[in-house]
């Protein structure tokens, strides 16, 4: 998979799709239970920053994979997992680690705050690129028992930028 040209897919989406809409419409719930489309793109703009530490850790070599990550069935097991889990296109519910849920249920300038973040993001993967290939593994940022192929956990990250977009495509209907 082409990371960035698949965030590039995502930018271009959420452009044509929520580029014009205020941020009030943005921050409306469709219902109680469900995010709005400004607490999706926030949710993803907290999931994929907290994968940046360890991308620095990564690049200064002192980046400690945990000791479950020496044996690759779990790496491939956890990797696997996760990705089927974001890349059902929605069908399944799953719920979110508390330290990925969106702080608020009302925010300014969604749509450009999460195409700068694009810009970072995509900055981040290129940087990413030695390790990509030496397939490192890595832990999920919010724990450390989680382990998977740094390539994967990017497979991971735009999968998840997927599901989240058709999420708030829907949030957006609901209120139509």
């Amino acid at each position: 998979m082409n990371w960035i040209e698949e965030l590039e897919k995502v930018n271009e989406e959420t452009k044509s799709t929520f580029g014009d809409i205020s941020d009030d419409t943005l921050n409306k719930r469709p219902n109680p239970s469900k995010w709005s489309v400004a607490e999706n793109f926030h949710h993803l703009i907290k999931v994929n920053e907290s994968y940046f530490p360890l991308f620095i850790k990564l690049q200064n070599n002192s980046f400690q994979a945990p000791f479950i990550a020496k044996f690759s069935f779990f790496s491939r097991l956890f990797g696997n997992m996760i990705f089927q889990s974001v890349s059902d296109g929605g069908k399944k519910k799953v719920k979110t680690f508390p330290a990925w849920e969106p702080e608020s249920n009302t925010y300014q300038n969604t749509i450009s705050d999460f195409l700068l973040h694009q810009k970072m993001l995509a900055e981040k993967i290129r940087e990413m690129q030695p390790f990509v290939e030496q397939n490192t593994i890595i832990h999920s940022p919010v724990n450390r028992l989680i382990v998977y192929p740094l390539p994967q956990a990017l497979d991971i990250i735009v999968a998840h930028e997927w599901r989240h977009l058709d999420q708030a495509k829907q949030a957006l209907k609901s209120l139509k």
